[in-house]
């Protein structure tokens, strides 16, 4: 096809000129012949290009039909002679290299010295290959189309077809063809040069930035790869400077190039005006005309453009000018989401009730204040809840010799640094090469040693994947440098300026408001319109750079970070050893360079039990409540870069989705993250208490709290002088061992620092309030922004959490206290509600026991499914019963409501499964239904009939079917788990049974994985048809080349980004890496991937839209409301209304016609182009 034409010709073209833009690098000096050499050199140059002229003839004489989605620009080749010109679009492959191109083509006409009969045979044999090959093509080119081989005919279809590609080739522009890899690399190249040139200008070198644009606009092929933000980046540099002169240089590049200017190019002349003293204003008017002409509105300017600094003030000083009365229009017309289903929370606002908090104004403004300290800074220091331990003599010499070890490896990494970068400068920049130059000069030497040092006491003792290791140095210095840059931009005292009065709206000695968050924080920064905009520029960086710099760093790390070998043994010999070393392992057949510290370090560091943990500030809970969320670009942290998306690092097709919407269509989804997010939480103190005790001890797996490291079982080793002792049998069993041990070792470490993390965050705030900010997934599922300590955490950190907020528990309250507590335990889930709470009343003697002597009493609580709430719980309801009037007690704790298997829920809802849905408890129902147990009931049933038949398996199952053995498999059977992946959940689930014979493992599992899949097919009939389809459409769509989107009745665009992997390599100086890229939107879509995640995709996106309608009118009704996914969190005194609340939207989520909806769409923008 086309493809293949286009491949040839390049071929031809890389060998006049190097490739524009190559992940491998070509060394020409080894290209160079030498002088004895040379003719022969000639001589083959000749030949290749004889070959390679007949193979472009041959192939434009093919009939050539274009498949599915390939969009080919032709280009003429030359006709006849290997010196013939091919137009304009020839001049633009050879770019500067056309002399080159000259000089191998006057060779290519001589066979030379020991040509003679050899090369003409040569020549002779190709040709008749290429002959014979075009016979063959196109013999079964007509078989395919139906043609009978007459010579007469096939010649006439050959020669319409080139009528016809002719036509398409001359209706393109001539340009340069590229093969995929180019064009892949086409968008990573621009992101490359743009951040490359931002980092020049952010660190002042200013000609080094210059210097790169025009390398690459002189050299014609890597100029077709510019685009205009490029020029931009350089005519705001001048503009700042006044440089008119260079300002109207960067607009003949721009015209060279043959782009056209845009706002921001105009805005950064205009600025530049404003700057000139005494500017004409005939110039000033000429730009404005050609503004016009472009059809660009001045008024856009102001609405559109991203300003730093003063430069909005220089452009209205410019426009001013010549039009002294010209104010930027303010937009306040506020617009309204378009959903039908938010429609009466957005207009009907007169009975609307939005919370406020308990702070005053003050006290909210002080908040932000050390809030935003702690951003600037990027990183806080906390003390660990090890502290806690008693101080012993070693402790103390391993804590003083580890803080002098680090003011030795600081010095020395700021030395080899500060060497490293001046050995950068020297080098004479390459002209397609980006250094890692300018990513060295963004901050002190100092902050980048800080990030190294602080890494390396996060490093675990199995060390860590280079890859991990350097993404996570990468991402450190890329988060420093964007909160700099919005300090460097200004912008710092205007988001000041506006948060405390924004803060008005949620402190409670100011007025009250009719709007949201959003339309709050919209409106005020409308009327504080001067100055720099909140927005900023977030670039992010390419992933390729973040870990190439954070590589770099490793590196240094490795060569630099040193100690003495007998430090804790003075009897060894004294020498410099490194901190760190650089080997391969193997992960899954694969091997993988690792960074592992020596165990030298790993002694001094696990002997110090150091008091201290340093964190990224966006590690910790805010302050004061989140920015809101006012765009897809803009909300959350004060500085911190925060993606309102969250995708797989470099994945852009999200980000790209969002911009294409109108804001509005986006306000529902918005303002339900900032409902999450004004959530204030605080932490339960006597429960903590409780917790950090058993950490400090010596943990207790049965509740969650991981041992220390001193309890990991010991790793047997043997000295090879012993091997002889020792049989293979027992050798392999000590290897066994070893292994096993190691892995358990490595389990315990990483368990015991997540837990750490938690718990010494969770003792850092123990007398703060503070609050979540939110995001959410591609499919709109909502998670809180800080990583380890939060409420989505296990059954310890969600027991920690309780609200700032209390509401007395009024007449139902203690009644809903009770019920959850049942709830938490895992017992009476067939019960009623009335039973529920009337098992609780018999069981309060072991509810207040557990609350009074947690540890040493009954200990009832810690046989629940979730201890630690369970025992927050019955501390609540003890401090509740023993008030004096248990209405008016006021309770901080979160009461939750879970969902019946929440995604059978929504299939049964939109099949209308009439006997699915009394299963998961959508139709009104006496007793609770619980589709596990029923399920598990139509399994024991099928294994029953299968036993009478004298199935072996089926005997064997006898007694052990039961809703722990099936639960999982059915809950995740609705998100597209397979009967592989089943089959391995009933496997686990089996071997948890201690009874159950361990050599049936296997069979019984595969056995019952079959009994899973058959009751739920019954039971669900219209769950499985929508799942097909879902799966079918899916597949077409990723068949015929395109990724599944879809919107979700709440108006978010979704697009699935998954596609057929594609390995880049990156040159380092300690190791190669191989980067697995699988978002590549230029790469094929992965089918498999795309058919088996829509169903469960699609079941997630529905589920976020329920919760966030939820969200939204408990907000508009005064409720606190938090939710995990399916499980909604309230206070225990609006948990009727919160009900309430929640099955209203689901009715009105499910009126919709959401699978018509979503036909239409498919149809309309996968099938609009069919007839």
């Amino acid at each position: 096809p086309c493809l293949v034409r286009t491949v040839y010709i390049n071929s031809l073209n890389h060998l006049l000129t190097d490739p524009p833009w190559t992940s491998q690098r070509r060394h020409f000096s080894a290209l160079i012949p030498k002088k004895e050499h040379g003719k022969k050199r000639v001589w083959e140059q000749s030949q290749l290009l004889d070959v390679l002229e007949a193979r472009i003839q041959q192939l434009q004489s093919d009939i050539v039909l274009d498949v599915q989605h390939a969009k080919v620009q032709f280009v003429k080749a030359p006709k006849s002679g290997r010196g013939a010109s091919s137009g304009k679009s020839h001049k633009k492959i050879s770019g500067e290299r056309t002399e080159v191109g000259k000089t191998i083509s006057k060779g290519g006409g001589q066979t030379g010295k020991g040509g003679g009969k050899d090369a003409s045979a040569s020549k002779s044999r190709w040709m008749e290959k290429l002959i014979q090959e075009k016979k063959t093509k196109t013999k079964k080119l007509n078989l395919k189309l139906g043609i009978e081989d007459k010579p007469v005919k096939t010649h006439t279809m050959v020669e319409k077809l080139e009528r016809k590609l002719n036509q398409w080739a001359m209706s393109a522009s001539p340009v340069l063809v590229q093969d995929n890899s180019e064009a892949r690399m086409h968008e990573g190249v621009q992101l490359g040069v743009h951040c490359y040139l931002e980092a020049c200008v952010f660190c002042g070198d200013i000609d080094r930035a210059q210097r790169l644009l025009l390398t690459h606009h002189r050299m014609i092929s890597r100029r077709n790869l510019l685009n205009i933000g490029l020029y931009n980046v350089m005519m705001r540099v001048w503009a700042k400077k006044g440089s008119l002169n260079q300002i109207g240089r960067m607009f003949i590049l721009v015209e060279e190039a043959g782009l056209k200017p845009n706002l921001t190019s105009y805005c950064a002349a205009l600025e530049c005006m404003g700057r000139t003293p005494n500017c004409s204003p005939k110039v000033i008017n000429r730009v404005l005309r050609q503004m016009k002409e472009d059809g660009l509105c001045v008024e856009e300017l102001f609405r559109l453009c991203v300003f730093r600094q003063d430069e909005r003030d220089m452009v209205l000083r410019a426009i001013q000018t010549v039009e002294p009365d010209f104010q930027p229009s303010i937009n306040t017309v506020l617009h309204t989401c378009s959903s039908p289903l938010v429609k009466d929370f957005y207009t009907e606002r007169a009975d609307a009730k939005y919370p406020k908090l308990a702070f005053s104004l003050e006290e909210l403004r002080e908040r932000f204040s050390r809030q935003l300290s702690m951003e600037q800074a990027s990183t806080i220091t906390i003390h660990s809840v090890e502290a806690m331990k008693p101080v012993t003599p070693h402790m103390a010499k391993m804590r003083d010799l580890l803080a002098k070890q680090r003011i030795v490896w600081h010095k020395a990494l700021v030395g080899a640094l500060r060497e490293s970068n001046m050995i950068l400068a020297s080098i004479t920049p390459k002209a397609v090469r980006l250094s890692l130059y300018p990513y060295l000069c963004l901050m002190d030497q100092k902050d980048y040693v800080d990030i190294m040092i602080q890494s390396l006491s996060n490093l675990p003792p199995s060390g860590e994947s280079l890859h991990m290791l350097a993404k996570e140095l990468g991402n450190r210095v890329h988060n420093k440098f964007c909160i700099r840059m919005k300090s460097h931009n200004q912008m710092v005292d205007k988001l000041s300026h506006i948060y405390n009065e924004y803060a008005e709206l949620l402190a409670k000695d100011s007025k009250e408001f009719d709007v949201l968050p959003r339309e709050r924080w919209w409106k005020l920064e409308a009327e504080h319109s001067s100055g720099p905009s909140l927005l900023g520029d977030k670039t992010q960086w390419p992933h390729t750079v973040v870990v190439e710099l954070g590589t770099y760093l490793v590196d240094l790390m490795v060569k630099h970070m040193k100690v003495n070998s007998d430090i804790l043994n003075p009897a060894y010999e004294r020498k410099l050893i490194p901190v760190l070393y650089h080997m391969y392992t193997f992960r899954s057949n694969k091997q993988v360079g690792f960074i592992k510290p020596h165990p030298i370090l790993t002694q001094m560091q696990q002997d110090a039990m150091e008091t201290t943990l340093t964190f990224d500030s966006y590690v910790m809970p805010m302050l004061c409540p989140p920015v809101p969320w006012t765009s897809a670009k803009f909300g959350a942290y004060l500085l911190t870069p925060t993606m309102l998306m969250r995708t797989v690092v470099g994945a852009n097709q999200h980000e790209i989705l969002l911009e294409k919407c109108q804001d509005a269509d986006l306000h529902a989804v918005l303002d339900s993250l900032n409902q999450l997010g004004n959530v204030a939480w605080r932490i339960n103190q006597p429960l903590l208490d409780i917790i950090i005790s058993i950490f400090n001890d010596k943990g207790s797996e049965k509740l969650d709290v991981p041992p220390p490291n001193s309890e990991a079982p010991k790793i047997p080793r043997y000295n090879q002088q012993d091997s002889a002792t020792y049989s293979l049998a027992e050798k392999a069993h000590l290897k066994r061992e070893m292994v096993k041990n190691k892995k358990k070792c490595s389990e315990m470490h990483s368990l015991r620092m997540d837990a750490l993390y938690k718990v010494s965050i969770a003792n850092h705030m123990r007398d703060e309030v503070f609050w979540f900010p939110h995001n959410m997934d591609f499919r709109g599922r909502t998670y809180p922004c800080p990583p380890y300590f939060n409420h989505l955490g296990s059954d310890v950190t969600r027991a920690i959490l309780v609200f700032a907020e209390g509401k007395p528990l009024g007449p139902g309250g203690l009644k809903w206290l009770k019920i959850h507590l049942v709830n938490l335990t895992g017992l009476k889930k067939r019960s009623s509600l009335a039973g529920r709470l009337e098992y609780a009343n018999t069981i309060m003697d072991d509810i207040l026991d557990s609350a009074d002597n947690p540890l040493n009493g009954k200990k009832w609580w810690q046989n629940a499914d979730e201890p630690w709430q369970a025992l927050a719980c019955c501390m609540e309801i003890a401090n509740a019963v023993r008030s004096l009037d248990p209405t008016h007690f006021i309770s901080h704790f979160p009461v939750h409501q879970d969902g019946s298997c929440n995604g059978l829920q929504h299939y049964a809802a939109l099949g209308r499964d009439v006997i699915g849905a009394t299963s998961v408890n959508l139709i009104p129902s006496e007793v609770p239904q619980d589709v596990y147990s029923g399920v598990a009931q139509q399994v024991e049933e099928f294994r029953a009939r299968d036993s009478e038949k004298g199935l072996k398996i089926a005997q064997v199952l006898e007694g052990f079917i039961s809703r722990k053995v099936v639960k999982q498999t059915v809950m995740t059977v609705v998100y597209g788990v397979t009967r592989y992946g089943g089959r391995l959940q009933i496997e686990k689930r089996l071997k948890e049974v201690d009874d159950f014979p361990k050599e049936y493992v296997w069979d019984a599992s595969h056995y019952l994985v079959q009994q899973v899949f058959s009751s739920l097919k019954e039971m669900f009939t219209g769950t499985r048809e929508i799942q097909d389809w879902l799966t079918e459409s899916a597949r077409l769509i990723a068949k015929s080349g395109n990724t599944v989107e879809w919107v979700t009745p709440l108006g978010l665009p979704i697009i699935q980004p998954y596609h057929r992997t594609r390995t880049q390599m990156l040159k380092g100086t300690i190791q190669d890496l191989s980067l697995q890229i699988t978002h590549d939107s230029k790469q094929k879509p992965d089918t498999v991937k795309q058919k088996n995640a829509f169903p469960p995709n699609f079941i997630h996106s529905l589920d976020s839209t329920h919760m966030m309608l939820t969200a939204l009118y408990c907000y508009s009704a005064g409720l606190t409301f938090v939710s995990v996914h399916d499980c909604f969190w309230t206070h225990a005194l609006t948990v009727d209304t919160m009900n309430k609340v929640c099955r209203e939207q689901f009715v009105a989520l499910h009126s919709q016609p959401i699978l018509q909806e979503l036909s239409n769409f498919l149809l309309q923008k996968y099938c609009s182009g069919l007839s």
